[in-house]
């Protein structure tokens, strides 16, 4: 089966500090039937999100679909507080590169 990446498909793929101890990822769509169809397909799980940020699927607290506006969105602890000694990334807004890597089923 053909796939197409959550890029070509998604608006926006971020993320963003939620507090000092969690990381939010979060991937909006702008068009109701290709968010739906995203959804469907079930390509995009607690499961796949660990994997591409290679952790266990336990690191991602929360995973939730949100309909009205057509978002996906999970949180994971951060490894090192924001702010703390050796982290890189205060505001936690460099760390969606790795959905990128996420495949959604797609035939045209």
């Amino acid at each position: 089966m053909k796939t197409k990446n959550i890029c070509d498909l998604a608006r926006t793929v971020r993320s963003k500090n939620a507090g000092s101890f969690m990381i939010t990822l979060e991937i909006i769509f702008d068009d109701r039937q290709v968010y739906e169809r995203v959804k469907k397909s079930g390509a995009i799980t607690r499961e796949a999100i660990a994997k591409a940020y290679n952790v266990e699927p336990e690191k991602i607290l929360d995973f939730m679909f949100f309909d009205p506006g057509m978002g996906i969105k999970a949180n994971y602890q951060r490894p090192i507080p924001s702010g703390g000694p050796a982290e890189t990334d205060v505001y936690g807004c460099q760390q969606y590169a790795p959905l990128f890597s996420l495949e959604i089923p797609w035939e045209d």
